[in-house]
């Protein structure tokens, strides 16, 4: 079976998102049986979501889709994450700076991945705007991450915190993938 990538740099990108993937399902299934799937279910509607992103990952990098349908999928896949996560359902933040910069921040995301998936010739995106995207929701995630710790720990901290960090993962293998297709 023909692969897309053959240096080892890039296939240990494409190892950390498919970890970083396995990792994102077996904390969902955790947390459905531990926390109740009422408590759970925006996080199980996202994964579904990351899930399929990881699919069209794998499918890409065994050449079963082409970079035009990755590229497009993939962005919107990753979009809508934002657009509940971050925008129409966010997580409750102590501090009312957060919500507004993280807000601020996927809405930028937004735009930024709505930009490069109309773009007819993709290419010519620069590698400094690919990685601002993964940069952006680094970003996001870190300041999810302060403000959880800034709010009273129980047990159903450690899985959102787990979880916060699925994303921006995936969206680092699909980063890694775009570059490869510029280079």
């Amino acid at each position: 079976m023909q692969t897309r990538f053959k240096k080892k740099l890039k296939l240990f990108d494409i190892g950390i998102t498919a970890v970083a993937g396995m990792l994102s399902v077996g904390i969902m299934l955790y947390g459905v049986f531990h926390f109740g799937q009422a408590k759970i279910l925006p996080e199980l509607v996202l994964n579904l979501f990351y899930i399929a992103c990881l699919v069209m990952i794998w499918m890409y990098f065994f050449n079963r889709l082409k970079t035009q349908q990755f590229n497009y999928w993939c962005s919107i896949c990753v979009g809508i994450t934002v657009l509940l996560r971050d925008v129409l359902f966010p997580p409750p933040l102590v501090f009312y700076a957060f919500h507004v910069v993280c807000l601020a921040l996927s809405v930028l995301l937004l735009l930024m991945l709505t930009f490069f998936y109309a773009r007819k010739d993709w290419k010519n995106y620069t590698k400094g705007n690919l990685w601002t995207i993964c940069i952006i929701d680094i970003i996001i995630a870190t300041l999810y991450n302060i403000d959880i710790y800034l709010e009273p720990i129980d047990e159903y901290t450690a899985y959102l915190l787990t979880e916060i960090w699925i994303r921006p993962t995936i969206t680092y293998g699909l980063v890694a993938c775009f570059i490869t297709e510029k280079s």
